[in-house]
């Protein structure tokens, strides 16, 4: 838990407080006083009596009644320090800023969980162990530099990494970023980053908080909690951008179906952070770049004006918007005749509206006053405005800095002369504002911020399951891959519409299955997991001299254990599948079927439990949704029908958690039905 005595301190003791800045307990405190912490400070080492100034404290039982402590000591010395100072001392805020605890060996974690156990008992608060430490609007208690720039409506921002939180404010503070909160929570041994993000969502107070959140994590322990609190601080207003580090896998991991080599647990990542809101970054430049933009006001569409006096950063800067799906439109008209009689000859008003080298802050603000108020066809402007070192774009920046107030539409201001206008930038940034130096990461962060979906607003109305049924039918099946008939079974509780089929073992077993099905059908072996693999689908049999024909050729194959027939249909090939992904639960997946399902990779995919808006969503991202409306004299598939088998495998796999791996590959797509063809169902019970 997270409490006040952490957030704002009234009284502070560090302990192992050095007269050294270069280690952690002198920096610690240094930063302390350089930043003004105005309560009651308190240094303890038993060594110095002056510690940068302050009187020193050399035994604990010589202290008052403290708040918070924030710890520099061995890993040894903390367990008894940490009892000593909440039992006798009442401080309930604990910042563990030392090393040597599980990320070191087992008697590290053994410290480490003393340290829980105590927080437990008395109701405390613990940051770390092996964290850099806190910063808030009251206090830095962190020993690592830069400290940024402190604003209560900066960005809050959460780090699982020391280094990592360091790294990133050093992206952010030339960027002119000002943070609110930094939380490093280091081995997260009492609160990670989701607890971290659950208290600004229970504290958050409109007319105070801040309303942008940038997130470090390296590990998910708690899933559910993240998706809680991320969906319900962007519900009251706030944006939320985040790196999720581990992306990759060491090697590729073996997989017995489709859904199992489509999905890992990055998949699942990429899922939650869509259900949630959470934008998703993979550098410190674009989470920084991100957290600059949320900043501004969001612009109210996708069309936007580049002003510029240099046409190579402009073309680059158009060249990613386009990229990304946000137009530039073409300025034209007589709003655009007018401008151009108030520029320099040779300007261009096209867009990008290019207002030369020699351009002045007349001509600058003639462009936005005319983009402002006379183009209702823009949502946005980006300022592209460097120096050649030849004078001063001082007045030019205060110039935005004006209209940044003034306008409606958003102005984002992109200075890529950082050597030539460093100066000029400086004191642009001193207004409280950002600066974008890079005009493709900015581009880049646009597209990816305005494509971004809000997380889901309807409730999960699930289909209802007989839930006593599928407890039932699993009960009496053993882990690994479900027979056909077992499959059968499950899908029919699920209501889940499947292709009628029987299994045959013998060949006149087989023509009279067939007979009653009505010709043509499918066959297909029973035993190995991929049927194509080894020629064990055969297709559009006409006959009962194709039936047997069919019936002793895969008894051939190697495992085979039967022939399985079905109805032979036609009609657009679909894919729905599911896996268990450790503590986030099922990631359902859809897209188009068939067996090239794994080299097209058209593939979306969402936490389950699904709403119909999320499905929705999933179906408009396919590449090749088009096809679903018939294509080259194709016939149209029947999308609800579809959607509502996706519904109806995201409640079997909430209900049926033993559920590892489900694959539904191809789901026929017919013009009055969507129906599963081939199943696979695994189970894995816990």
């Amino acid at each position: 838990m997270i409490n006040r005595q952490l957030i704002d301190p009234k009284s502070l003791v560090v302990v192992g407080a050095s007269n050294d800045v270069t280690k952690p307990g002198g920096k610690v405190v240094k930063n302390l006083l350089d930043h003004e912490y105005r309560g009651d400070l308190f240094l303890v080492n038993p060594k110095s009596p002056e510690i940068q100034g302050i009187p020193a404290i050399s035994d604990l039982s010589d202290l008052p009644e403290v708040e918070c402590a924030i710890l520099a000591i061995p890993a040894a010395l903390c367990p008894p320090t940490t009892r000593y100072l909440a039992t006798e001392k009442g401080v309930r805020a604990f910042i563990v800023i030392s090393a040597g605890f599980s990320e070191e060996n087992e008697q590290g974690a053994a410290y480490e969980q003393e340290l829980v156990s105590i927080m437990e008992e008395t109701g405390s608060s613990l940051i770390g162990p092996n964290c850099i430490g806190v910063i808030t609007t009251t206090y830095a208690g962190c020993f690592s530099t830069p400290v940024p720039k402190l604003a209560p409506q900066g960005v809050d921002f959460i780090s699982g990494s020391g280094a990592t939180a360091v790294f990133i404010m050093e992206t952010a503070v030339p960027n002119g970023l000002s943070f609110s909160s930094v939380f490093s929570v280091g081995n997260s041994a009492q609160i990670g980053v989701e607890d971290v993000l659950e208290h600004l969502d229970r504290s958050f107070d409109p007319g105070k908080s801040s309303r942008v959140k940038l997130l470090y994590v390296e590990s998910i322990r708690n899933p559910a909690k993240l998706l809680k609190h991320a969906s319900s601080l962007i519900h009251k207003g706030c944006r939320i951008a985040a790196i999720k580090a581990g992306a990759s896998e060491a090697g590729s991991r073996a997989a017995s179906s489709h859904t199992g080599a489509l999905a890992s647990p990055d998949t699942a990542v990429d899922a939650l952070f869509r259900k949630a809101g959470i934008i998703r970054c993979y550098s410190r430049s674009e989470l920084v770049t991100m957290g600059c933009l949320f900043m501004h006001q969001k612009p109210k569409g996708k069309r936007m004006a580049i002003i510029t006096h240099a046409g190579g950063p402009a073309v680059i800067l158009t060249d990613v918007l386009s990229d990304g799906g946000i137009v530039v439109p073409p300025i034209k008209g007589p709003a655009a005749d007018r401008l151009l009689q108030k520029l320099h000859p040779g300007s261009s008003v096209a867009n990008p509206i290019d207002v030369l080298a020699t351009g002045s802050m007349e001509h600058v603000e003639a462009v936005i006053d005319c983009v402002e108020n006379e183009l209702d066809d823009i949502d946005g402007m980006c300022i592209i405005f460097g120096s050649p070192g030849l004078f001063s774009v001082e007045p030019i920046y205060d110039l935005i800095d004006r209209k940044m107030k003034q306008c409606r539409k958003p102005i984002y201001p992109i200075f890529p002369s950082l050597v030539n206008a460093g100066g000029e930038v400086e004191r642009f940034l001193a207004k409280g504002r950002v600066n974008f130096p890079d005009e493709a990461l900015f581009g880049q962060a646009l597209t990816k911020y305005l494509a971004a979906r809000q997380p889901t607003t309807d409730e999960h109305s699930l289909p209802n399951i007989n839930r006593d049924a599928i407890e039932t039918l699993l009960s009496k099946v053993d882990d690994g891959y479900l027979s056909p008939d077992h499959v059968q079974q499950l899908l029919d509780i699920a209501d889940i519409s499947r292709i009628p089929e029987a299994v045959a073992s013998q060949a006149d077993e087989a023509v009279q299955i067939a007979e009653q099905f009505g010709y043509p059908v499918v066959m297909k072996v029973v035993g190995p997991i991929h049927k194509t693999d080894v020629g064990g689908v055969l297709l559009n049999l006409q006959d009962q001299s194709d039936v047997k024909k069919s019936f002793a050729q895969l008894m051939k194959i190697n495992s085979a254990t039967g022939v399985l027939l079905q109805p032979m249909l036609n009609g657009l090939e679909l894919f729905v599948g599911a896996k268990r992904e450790g503590n986030f639960g099922h990631i359902v997946m859809i897209g188009l079927g068939g067996i090239f399902i794994e080299v097209l990779k058209d593939v979306q995919s969402g936490l389950a439990p699904l709403s119909m808006e999320e499905v929705d969503d999933m179906i408009s991202h396919l590449r090749g949704k088009k096809m679903l409306e018939g294509v080259r004299g194709q016939a149209k598939v029947d999308v609800e029908a579809w959607k509502s088998l996706i519904m109806n495998v995201s409640a079997l796999v909430k209900v049926a958690p033993e559920i590892a791996e489900l694959d539904l590959n191809p789901v026929m797509g017919l013009p009055n039905r969507a129906i599963a063809v081939d199943a696979r169902i695994r189970i894995e019970k816990r």
